[in-house]
């Protein structure tokens, strides 16, 4: 069995796939590496043979999650790095140890699958574009904030703001004007990502006209789902370009 992880800046993501096919026989989100580990522990019958990891935590937190995963499982966790290319992609940062790891394996495991030129929208805590060309090229990609964090400055900073996530979670029913400050907070910072996602698309367009594959990944991705018919939502993308970073040997 493999066991994959996504520690993100809020959570850590965390599948456990069969060897040989790569079917998903456990996946879920967890807070802390203790949690994962009590999770881990309540699957029946598992038998870890490989581990892999890619980690835009600190190199304490990352080395600290790896010698636990060893003392209970006995297995090496391999480590996504950073790499000037990687399955068919350039890197297009000047520095290329700059690029977060988290984008840098979505926008390869998208080419790998697109083989041409593609925009990946990764929506999660942070929103960021990933632009890469027909030939591999990088061209690089925008960050800003994600629903999480809008929701949390203005409940931080604006007094009268507080309302708990069912209320959010209903007034995204509509997108009409809202009629309370929740629906008004919710909906407005809905907007703000959907225009950020526009001009992404006629940025692309640009660059390539109608030919390139969008992917769409993260969170909060079905909030502009509709406003993409064509395309492709992949959930765990990031897991697609851990395989090509962390092979098996």
């Amino acid at each position: 069995m493999i066991l994959e992880l996504d520690c993100g800046n809020s959570f850590i993501k965390w599948r456990v796939l069969t060897a040989e096919q790569g079917t998903v026989l456990s996946a879920g989100v967890v807070d802390s590496a203790e949690q994962l580990l009590a999770v881990l522990g309540g699957i029946p019958s598992l038998a870890l043979r490989h581990s892999r990891m890619v980690s835009v935590r600190s190199d304490e937190e990352a080395s600290h999650l790896v010698a636990l995963i060893a003392e209970r499982y006995g297995v090496d966790t391999a480590c996504a790095m950073p790499a000037p290319s990687l399955g068919g992609v350039r890197n297009g940062y000047a520095d290329y140890q700059l690029l977060g790891l988290d984008r840098w394996l979505a926008l390869v495991g998208a080419y790998q699958q697109a083989r041409g030129a593609c925009l990946v929208l990764d929506l999660g805590t942070a929103v960021t574009s990933d632009f890469v060309a027909a030939d591999g090229q990088h061209l690089g990609g925008f960050i800003c904030p994600g629903m999480p964090l809008m929701r949390h400055q203005l409940r931080t900073h604006t007094r009268r703001i507080r309302y708990d996530d069912a209320a959010a979670e209903e007034a995204l029913h509509s997108l009409e004007p809202g009629c309370s400050t929740v629906e008004a907070v919710e909906r407005g910072c809905t907007l703000m990502l959907r225009g950020f996602v526009h001009t992404q698309l006629d940025m692309a367009q640009q660059y390539w006209g109608k030919d390139f594959q969008v992917y769409l990944t993260g969170g909060d991705a079905s909030l502009v789902e509709e406003m993409l018919p064509d395309a492709r939502v992949v959930p765990d993308l990031i897991f697609v370009g851990l395989a090509i970073a962390c092979p098996l040997r």
